[in-house]
């Protein structure tokens, strides 16, 4: 079989109708949406990784790419967080449950679930960031006895902003993962946790982490990372158990436009994921 031929038969690269059924507002500009593949054979087919993304896809309208928010132990439905920020989104927006688009995916590197297996782990979130580390936290909530500690620890400015803010308190009521939420201010006085920037969490968990065996997984707005890192490394979180997710740089997602070479790498094609110790020295990806 010629490449070519594998490449028509790889299905990450053919568009399939999904359903949209469930949306909701997260916040005033972004929102909730939850799909199903109408395709029986292209549900079973879409296989994908925590940290992973897809390509949306409206004729006329135009593409975009956006990481997938639910995890891969819940197979019945795809999870998104958008935000209206162009186009192409001020479009999608427009969109009814009911209403079908096309998707194709998944792409990226993800998350490698089995290499975290019996370690500790911190997830680190800020702002939109946690619409593509939600899908590591479900996983390590469906399959809590893989991992041992698990910390969530994610920061947005103020209540209002917190994407997902009632699924993640009642996660910390659950208390199956270790569940710390920050806002930077509280204009009500009346928010339960933390106020602060998400980095005052991290040295909270100095004496309960054994560094040699942590892995910490950050995504978050591009001021966010060298701050988070910092701490990080006054923990002793080895730097290539640091994890960043850099979606945001990335435009056509499949390494055509260019938008997201940095220092040789494509964002799209050699991640999204990466280590700090493989990018420390290209200040440009964080």
């Amino acid at each position: 079989m010629t490449e070519e031929n594998k490449i028509r038969e790889d299905h990450s690269y053919r568009d399939f109708p999904v359903e949209i059924i469930g949306l909701k507002d997260l916040t005033s500009d972004t929102r909730y949406f939850k799909v199903r593949c109408l395709n029986e054979d292209m549900k079973n087919k879409f296989n994908y990784k925590p940290g992973q993304f897809v390509i949306f896809s409206i004729p006329g309208v135009g593409e975009a790419t956006f990481s997938i928010s639910s995890p891969p132990t819940r197979r019945d439905f795809v999870e998104f967080g958008m935000r209206k920020v162009g186009t192409f989104t001020e479009a999608f927006f427009k969109l009814k449950e009911g209403d079908v688009f096309n998707m194709r995916g998944p792409y990226g590197n993800g998350f490698e679930m089995e290499s975290l297996k019996g370690r500790d782990i911190i997830i680190v979130a800020g702002g939109l960031g946690a619409v593509p580390l939600r899908s590591v936290l479900l996983y390590a909530e469906d399959r809590r006895e893989e991992f041992n500690q698990v910390f969530f620890l994610n920061g947005a400015r103020s209540p209002d902003d917190m994407l997902f803010r009632e699924d993640f308190m009642a996660m910390a009521a659950r208390g199956i993962v270790d569940t710390r939420l920050s806002v930077d201010k509280d204009p009500t006085g009346e928010w339960p946790y933390d106020v602060g920037f998400v980095t005052t969490l991290i040295p909270q968990l100095a004496e309960k982490i054994k560094a040699e065996n942590t892995t910490a997984l950050i995504c978050g707005p591009p001021g966010m990372y060298r701050f988070v890192i910092q701490e990080l490394l006054k923990l002793n979180v080895p730097k290539d158990q640091i994890l960043m997710t850099l979606e945001r740089r990335m435009k056509c997602g499949q390494g055509h436009c260019g938008h997201c070479v940095v220092g040789g790498r494509y964002t799209c094609l050699d991640g999204p994921i990466f280590t700090y110790y493989d990018v420390q020295h290209e200040k440009e990806l964080i």
